[in-house]
């Protein structure tokens, strides 16, 4: 792998920042306009499951438990393929919704494809 992945809240983006920017959420963050993002690919594919998204809401001390099985989501999809390409060319940035900065699912994907 030759490329960075970084991570940042999609609320901090302001839509002017260059690079190659994905929002990796299944749902559309509240709040934010289309035109903001609308250098950003939206790729919700790679977003945890609607159920293991609510499990996870009900159970937030449950962190090693939501990381299994979301690389198990992961493994079972290559939905995540898009972008492993654009790391292999260089830097990407995962846009992310959680308040959480060090409890979201954007740092299991980043440390999954890093390690493809």
């Amino acid at each position: 792998m030759q490329g960075t992945c970084h991570l940042q809240r999609v609320y901090a983006y302001q839509g002017t920042e260059e690079g190659d920017y994905w929002l990796v959420d299944r749902l559309w963050p509240r709040g934010i306009s289309r035109q903001r993002l609308q250098h950003v690919v939206w790729l919700k594919a790679v977003a945890p499951s609607s159920a293991l998204r609510q499990w996870y809401h009900q159970h937030l001390d449950a962190w090693p438990q939501f990381c299994q099985h979301y690389t198990q989501e992961l493994q079972a999809t290559d939905a995540w393929q898009p972008l492993v390409d654009a790391l292999q060319k260089g830097e990407i940035t995962l846009l992310y919704g959680s308040k959480d900065s060090e409890h979201n699912h954007a740092i299991v994907l980043r440390d999954f494809l890093l390690a493809r």
